[in-house]
This record gives structure tokens, C-alpha cells and sequence, in this order.
């Protein structure tokens, strides 16, 4: 086999490439065992009519065209490896001859792996928030925790920020009723901002059996991005009324039995989120760093590709509508074109990252375990809610397996960076980050693996998880001192 390759730009190659028919032989043979298992000649039994006899009933090009879509997928992937090149993507094929008795002959034209100069990662200094645990830290943490075992009061008085009303809500567009903004009997926290746009600023000063209504745009169902106007009332009016902050209290919110404890295990726990805070810091940091210093060429077609997915992705969170689409993100105070034109900044930057990454990985030697790779799996099931082996389950159906390995590996390689990086606090001392991305010991090993975890996904080129614990406050369920209960007491 003859191939040459072709360099159109940094990003894509067109192969050339001949086969002899000296070397297709095995394939010939393939060929016609192939097609004589599948046809019924007289005087044969099934796969015994001999290749002539083949030939003459069915002609010579039958057996050529079994042999070509045979050969050329073969002879690619001994191109490709010849070439040395990473293809992205699959290629565009084109037979260029077929030379019965002679050879045959095609040329490939497929994205590939640029070439990527890296620079030296030492030379990359960044700054993050200081770490430092504050008293007023502590009492925050304090007082969320005091929060769940508060009770909830009813009182004769206009309802106020942090008070908990029972409402019944409805809304019309036009003069008609919007069903999916119909409900009665919601509990709700005033000034939380969990519901529509305006409410808690409606609430605040109403009375139990008060009515108001206010002008809002909705921001999803059929209705997204249009004024509907809503309907409030008010059933109740409660405030919750947090218990002593004493060692009572102490022991029964935890395994402590002073509150002097409690807050040390308080302070204890809030240092490590915020090192978690300083580590997600570093990381995107570093990466943003490393993508500014490296010129990264990108292929259009993966860029589309990206592109697409996350187009679909968003049309699919609003039951496919592209104009329920488009109607929300102009209620957002953005036109469509600038949405697509986000997407596809964020696309291009998704591709770069793991166009980089990889080569980092490449050039680092980065290798992969199973425990790592379980790990992330591990990671992700709970995330989705799911058991690993339904995750695993999934992630082969769809033959996702492989792109699991490739984050892991890009996470891994994005972290040697951050580990040879300077990492400076707001003093310009160096922070020292290397139990999180470094070789972590047994009790950092819990921290290190969700760090790990979080930048496989960064490096993948995503959002980070909604579960993320740079957000994380110290007295969510993982948090929350040894022993306390999370059950809310009203």
C-alpha cells in the first residue's frame, strides 16, 4: 500500500492513498465467501459455488463493490497510523480508481489533532481568595444549622423577608388562565426567589387572607417570556424561631456536647470548603491561563458539531420549540442571534480545552487507572441519581465509555499544570493546593477525588456540576456536623 498525506490547514489532511490488488487477496477470499453464503446458485450447495461461477452469474463488479467497502475502512486505519495524525470526526471518502487486477485507489479527507506548542507551565501565576476561616464564618454556618431544628410560628402581622407564607397563586395572559401557573396551599420563604419573578416583593407587608395582584413575564411553558398577570394570596403568615445557640443545643444538632466543639468541627469544616473554593479557583484559573498562552487552532466541523449539540440541548429543555426558545431568551433581555452566537463562543472554547488538554495529557504521558476511572463513574452515578452499574449500563449503550476515559484523562493533565503553576493568595504568599491535586493522603482522599471529579468535567469542556462544593455551604448534608439531623421542625 501506497499513501501520501496532505496538509489542507493545521486542522484537516487529505490521505492518499493505493492499494495493490496483490495485497487484497485475504479480502477477495472474504469477498466471495461472503456473497456465496447469500446467494443460491443451481447445482451448489449454499457457500460452495466456486469464485468464477460467482463472477459469471453476478458479475465481477458484485464482487469488486464487497471488496472496496471491505478494504477501505482497513486501509484508512493503516493510512491514519502511517501519517501519524489524530483523526477527529469521520472521514470524507472518495474511491478515486478501481483497476480490476491492478489496484484500487482513494483519497480521505478527515479533521485532525493540531499541533500545539505548550508553554512552560511554570511560568503561570495566578491569585485566589484567601482561605482564612472567620468568626462571622462560624456563626453563619451557626446559625444555618440553628435554622433546621427552628420552629415555625404563626403570627398576626404583615409578612416579612425570611417569614414562610401558604399561598394560592394563578395567572392569566390576555385575560386567560394560564393552568401550569395554577396552584393553592404553596409553602414558600419570602425573599427566597425560588418562584416567579416579583412575588416576594408582593409579599412583603401582606396579611393572612390578603390578595395582590402584579405584573410579571413568565419565564417557561407555553407562555415563556410574555406579561401574565398574577394573582397572590396569602393563607398564612409564619416565622420560624431559631432555639438557644447553647451545649443544649449543641448536642442535640450533633455528637458534640459543648457548643465551643460544635464550632470548632464548624470552623473545621468551612476551612475545607473554602480550600475546595481555592482549588476550583486555581483550576479554572490556571486553564483560562493556559488557553490565553496557547494558540490552538480548531476544526470547524467539531465546532459544529459542538455547536449542534448544545443547540439541541437547549431547544430539548423547552419540549423541542424553537420558538419557545427564542421567546424566553428575549425575555431575558437577549435577541436570539446573540444567544446562538454565545453558544457557539462556548462551543469553540469547549473544543480548545480539550484540543489543549490533550495535548498536555500527550506530552505528560498521562495514564489512566481503573480505580480512577471508577471513581469518575462513581462520581457521576450519584450525581444523576443512578446506581454505577446502570450508569456504566448507559454509557455503553450510548458509547460514552470512551469519553469518560478522555475526561478523566484531561482532568488528570490539567491538574500536573495546576501542581506546576504559582498559585498566590491576595498576601502574595503561595498557596499550597497539592492534597487536592496532588497524590492525596488517606484523609484528604475524599476532598481529592471530588476535585478530581470536578475538573475531569471543566477539562471535558462543560459547566461545572450543579453539585459543585465551591458552592456548598458547610451545613449541607455532607457538611453538616457528625450527627446532625437535616429534617426542617415546624
Amino acid at each position: 500500500m501506497k499513501s501520501t498525506v496532505e496538509h489542507l490547514s493545521p486542522t484537516r489532511v487529505r490521505l492518499a492513498i493505493e492499494v495493490p490488488f496483490d495485497e487484497l487477496k485475504p479480502t477477495f477470499d472474504q469477498a466471495y465467501k461472503k456473497i456465496a453464503q447469500q446467494v443460491r446458485i443451481p447445482g451448489f450447495r449454499p457457500g460452495k459455488a466456486p469464485a468464477r461461477i460467482l463472477d459469471q452469474r453476478l458479475g465481477r463488479g458484485v464482487v469488486l463493490e464487497e471488496v472496496v467497502n471491505t478494504a477501505v475502512p482497513e486501509k484508512y486505519g493503516e493510512a491514519v497510523g502511517e501519517a501519524q495524525v489524530t483523526p477527529l470526526g469521520q472521514p470524507e471518502i472518495e474511491v478515486t480508481s478501481i483497476d480490476d487486477g491492478d489496484k484500487i485507489a482513494f483519497t480521505a479527507e478527515v479533521d485532525v489533532r493540531p499541533e500545539i506548542e505548550l508553554p512552560d507551565y511554570s511560568s503561570i501565576s495566578v491569585e485566589v481568595d484567601s482561605a482564612e476561616v472567620t468568626d462571622s464564618d462560624v456563626e453563619d454556618q451557626l446559625t444555618g444549622l440553628q435554622a433546621r431544628f427552628g420552629t415555625l410560628t404563626g403570627v398576626q402581622r404583615p409578612a416579612a423577608t425570611d417569614d414562610f407564607v401558604v399561598i394560592d397563586l394563578s395567572a392569566t395572559v390576555g385575560g386567560e388562565p394560564v393552568e401550569e401557573a395554577q396552584t393553592s396551599g404553596m409553602s414558600h420563604q419570602v425573599g427566597s426567589g425560588q418562584l416567579i419573578e416579583g412575588l416576594d416583593e408582593a409579599l412583603v407587608g401582606m396579611s393572612a387572607g390578603e390578595t395582590k395582584t402584579f405584573t410579571t413575564k413568565l419565564v417557561a411553558g407555553e407562555h415563556a417570556g410574555q406579561e401574565a398577570e398574577v394573582t397572590v394570596s396569602v393563607q398564612t403568615v409564619k416565622e420560624r424561631q431559631l432555639p438557644e445557640a447553647d451545649d443544649e443545643f449543641a448536642q442535640l444538632a450533633s455528637e458534640f456536647d459543648t457548643l465551643d466543639e460544635l464550632k470548632a468541627d464548624l470552623r473545621e469544616r468551612q476551612g475545607r470548603v473554602k480550600k475546595m473554593e481555592q482549588a476550583g479557583q486555581a483550576r479554572d484559573k490556571v486553564l483560562d491561563a493556559l488557553l490565553e498562552a496557547a494558540d490552538i487552532p480548531v476544526p470547524e466541523s467539531v465546532v459544529a458539531q459542538e455547536v449542534e449539540v448544545r443547540a439541541h440541548e437547549a431547544v430539548h429543555e423547552f419540549d423541542h420549540d424553537e420558538d419557545a426558545l427564542t421567546t424566553y431568551v428575549e425575555s431575558q433581555g437577549q435577541t436570539r442571534e446573540e444567544f446562538d452566537a454565545e453558544l457557539r463562543t462556548s462551543a469553540e472554547r469547549a473544543v480548545k480545552t480539550q484540543l489543549l488538554l490533550d495535548e498536555v495529557a500527550e506530552k505528560g504521558e498521562v495514564q489512566v487507572d481503573q480505580q480512577e476511572l471508577m471513581e469518575r463513574i462513581f462520581m457521576q452515578a450519584q450525581r444523576f441519581g443512578i446506581s454505577p452499574e446502570e450508569y456504566i449500563q448507559q454509557a455503553q449503550q450510548a458509547n460514552q465509555l470512551g469519553a469518560i476515559f478522555a475526561d478523566v484523562r484531561r482532568g488528570k493533565a490539567l491538574a500536573t499544570v495546576v501542581q506546576a503553576a504559582t498559585i498566590t493568595g491576595p498576601d502574595g504568599a503561595e498557596v499550597d493546593l497539592s492534597e487536592l491535586f496532588g497524590p492525596a493522603t488517606p484523609e484528604d482522599a475524599e476532598a481529592a477525588a471530588e476535585v478530581v471529579d470536578e475538573t475531569a468535567t471543566v477539562a471535558s469542556g462543560e459547566d461545572e456540576a450543579d453539585t459543585d462544593t465551591a458552592d456548598a455551604p458547610a451545613t449541607t448534608d455532607e457538611e453538616a456536623p457528625a450527627g446532625a439531623s437535616t429534617a426542617p421542625q415546624a
